[in-house]
């Protein structure tokens, strides 16, 4: 397909001149090819292709420089492309590409699945009080859909044995890897998580920072939300502890994370979305889960989410970041690290 393949606003990461003929090839093209940047992504980039006809979402990882094990688009592909065949809602996936020579990474095409994302304040404040309420239920309900999804679709995919321990671990290296000052208090953090690391009761599928603008809502009447339509941004996808994902999804309850996330705090705008204890409740009552160990968890989450803010504050310091909102990543770290402690010490596992 020959035609116009300039480059348009908000394409920085994606050269048209060399996806355009690579995906007529490997898909065909019924027209030109835009791409335009979807704004909110805090870590991969994440981009809307159209020809016109089709209509399609494309990953890549930020530009500049990438921590290692992080941003990889093969596993985040294979992970959609096993849930796919399951109960999960995800996107359709399209096709993966690894030859550098295109897009200089790693990148993979999906379908784009249509409907309302709650990123911020302004998404959910004008939310009936129980379309808030359907809602965050809903994100509990596919939370464990995914958890008892069985894990051999991705088997061999990760080693859940000792999983908690490697991830305190694991984050602790990202964060000697990209911190940009000196702050002891995350040392302290990192000692206490690890010596109170919870027996593991459950291997599931993780997705690794599951949120309620990490999922895409079926499009409703008077265009309210209905139910979920798709769950995105697999990239630390895995199989380990299901605690983990509940940890951290209360986390971003926290009004503290919207530094992080670059827009004022959804859950905090409508008072219909309830509070932290009645959601993991829900959880526990669906999942059989013992959750006396909880406290443990949303620290870790705490832990991992501070760790992830620093890279993003890194990113920016260095220019390397596409979009808005990125600035104030830096200032929340501190206190996404002061919460992890606080939750420990006022807990039997600090």
């Amino acid at each position: 397909m020959a035609g116009d393949t300039r480059a348009h606003a908000g394409t920085v990461g994606v050269d048209l001149g060399r996806l355009t003929p690579y995906l007529d090839a490997a898909i065909g093209l019924a027209g030109p090819l835009r791409a335009s940047l979807i704004a909110g992504g805090r870590s991969n980039l994440t981009y809307r292709l159209t020809d016109g006809r089709g209509d399609w979402v494309l990953r890549r990882p930020p530009v500049g420089h990438v921590l290692p094990t992080a941003h990889d688009m093969a596993r985040e592909y294979r992970v959609i492309d096993a849930l796919h065949r399951t109960s999960v809602p995800v996107p359709a996936p399209v096709l993966l590409c690894q030859d550098h020579a295109v897009l200089g990474a790693d990148f993979y095409v999906m379908e784009r699945v249509e409907g309302p994302v709650l990123r911020g304040a302004d998404d959910t404040r004008e939310l009936a009080p129980d379309v808030a309420a359907r809602c965050a239920r809903e994100l509990v309900d596919v939370l464990m859909s995914l958890h008892t999804t069985d894990p051999g679709v991705l088997e061999g995919f990760g080693r859940p044995e000792g999983f908690v321990a490697r991830q305190v671990s694991r984050w602790a290296r990202q964060w000697s890897l990209s911190a940009t000052r000196e702050l002891p208090a995350i040392e302290e953090l990192v000692r206490r998580l690890e010596l109170a690391v919870p027996p593991a009761q459950r291997a599931s599928v993780v997705h690794g920072d599951y949120r309620l603008d990490n999922v895409i809502f079926a499009p409703g009447g008077q265009g309210e939300p209905a139910g979920i339509a798709a769950v995105i941004d697999w990239e630390m996808s895995t199989l380990g502890d299901p605690l983990t994902d509940l940890g951290l999804m209360l986390v971003y309850w926290d009004e503290i994370t919207e530094n992080v996330t670059g827009t004022r705090h959804a859950i905090s705008a409508n008072p219909g979305f309830p509070g932290r204890r009645e959601l993991a409740d829900a959880y526990a009552s669906a999942s059989g889960l013992d959750l006396s160990a909880l406290d443990f968890y949303v620290a870790f989450g705490y832990f991992k989410l501070a760790v992830i803010a620093e890279g993003i504050h890194s990113r920016y310091l260095a220019g390397q970041t596409v979009g808005e909102g990125f600035e104030k990543a830096g200032a929340a770290v501190p206190a996404l690290v002061e919460s992890g402690l606080t939750t420990l010490r006022a807990s039997e596992w600090g």
